[in-house]
């Protein structure tokens, strides 16, 4: 098969729309599109395409291939409608490849660094036999969701809207790890190393290294995992060991962790710095080169939803009411209200929104949405977070690498009579 995308290649909205364009400013595949007059200046009626190749074992036969060397899968919004992600759905990110031998009865977590009282080693037996187990249901996101929209395009996997899931996950807090080895009053950060091995098949070469602020590893939430939906991790997702922070990019939960270092500074490994995983501090001209010392780490995730019902390209006959569903999240915050509109954002209908299941699960929404005549039109929804904040309708600030684009995702339905 051949490879469809790489690092700097993948489906572009932008070029197909352009591909495809209308051949009049009010019509779409021969429908009227109801509310033209209202689409925001710059912004194309939607049209979507997947490309879906041979996935590796156990993971969804539908799920997109980014990359396959390695392996960076994301899941088209459809296939996200369960309120908790099964495990054979959830996106992978992987900067390397998994470790080729994994043995599970002497793998073993190291807890060091210049912040620890002492060096302690524990085996995978010890995390489950001398700690309390916890399963949270916690979302994980790429930072990267969405960079396929970005313009310029910003180098990486051209994600879509596809990299998010939200499992339970079962495991040990990582406070309760690190407290039990003791922490220095100098602590400042955690970072985490894996066994993934690097692209180059250099041994020696740390693939990805990062790590989170000591007050979010202390959180209650925080864990090292052992199992997704009460399974062992798959391979992908870093069995048989792996970091959780939900609500912050998923680079920071590790996976085939083996290594955990409390820092007195920042951490420091591959990955935490330049422009990886980082975002200008201010706001920056589409293409502008920015200094690393102009940058910001990114930590908790800005607000987001996803239409998971229907699928895009959804035809209704006969009728004019449809149920439009999904999820929303907001990193660290909860989600306060949720809306969506079908005049591409001229008028906005508020959602029954439920809560969390327990703190940085997403949350699910559901409308009965009313179509006044036939033709083209978009759903389009929005989240606002506790603090107020709102997704925007069109892609937000530009960043080197394409991070936290959080517009409002949007389906595309036909009305007919």
């Amino acid at each position: 098969m051949k490879k469809e995308n790489s690092e700097n290649k993948g489906f572009n909205r932008r070029k197909f729309l352009a591909a495809t364009a209308l051949s009049g400013a009010g019509t779409l595949m021969g429908l009227n599109v109801v509310f033209a007059n209202k689409l925001p200046k710059g912004t194309e009626p939607l049209a979507l395409g997947n490309f879906a190749g041979k996935v590796p074992e156990g993971k969804h036969p539908e799920l997109v291939i980014l990359n396959d060397r390695p392996w960076n899968m994301e899941t088209p919004p459809h296939l996200l409608d369960d309120k908790v992600t099964p495990a054979d759905l959830l996106f992978v990110r992987n900067n390397g490849h998994p470790p080729s031998k994994i043995d599970e009865e002497n793998w073993t977590l190291t807890i060091a660094g210049e912040s620890v009282e002492k060096e302690v080693t524990l085996s995978l037996k010890d995390l489950k036999t001398k700690f309390k187990h916890y399963t949270y249901q916690l979302t994980i996101e790429c930072g990267g969701n969405g960079r396929s929209e970005m313009n310029p395009p910003a180098k990486g996997n051209q994600w879509s809207t596809g990299a998010v899931g939200s499992p339970e996950w079962t495991g040990v807090r990582l406070k309760d790890v690190l407290e039990y080895v003791g922490i220095k009053s100098n602590a400042v950060y955690i970072g985490y190393y894996g066994k993934d091995v690097h692209l180059s098949g250099d041994s020696k070469k740390t693939v990805i290294s990062r790590g989170v602020p000591i007050q979010k590893a202390l959180e209650e939430e925080s864990l090292i995992a052992w199992a997704i939906n009460g399974q062992d991790l798959p391979v992908l997702h870093g069995y048989p060991l792996r970091l959780v922070f939900g609500g912050w990019p998923a680079s920071t939960s590790g996976k085939w962790l083996d290594k955990i270092v409390v820092r007195d500074k920042v951490h420091d490994g591959p990955k935490m710095g330049g422009d990886s995983y980082r975002v200008p501090r201010i706001p920056v001209e589409p293409g502008t080169v920015v200094k690393e010392e102009d940058m910001k780490i990114i930590e908790s995730m800005p607000v987001k939803s996803l239409i998971t019902y229907p699928k895009s390209g959804a035809v209704l006959k006969q009728k004019r009411t449809m149920e439009v569903r999904g999820h929303a999240w907001a990193g660290d915050l909860n989600v306060n209200k949720m809306e969506v509109s079908i005049d591409f954002g001229a008028t906005w209908q508020v959602c029954e929104l439920a809560q969390p299941k327990n703190r940085l699960a997403w949350q699910h929404w559901k409308a009965e949405v009313e179509f006044p005549e036939e033709g083209y039109y978009e759903v389009w929804a929005k989240a606002t977070d506790s603090e107020g904040k709102a997704q925007p309708m069109v892609v937000p600030g530009w960043n080197p690498k394409g991070y936290l684009n959080n517009a409002c995702h949007r389906i595309a339905v036909k009305v007919l009579a």
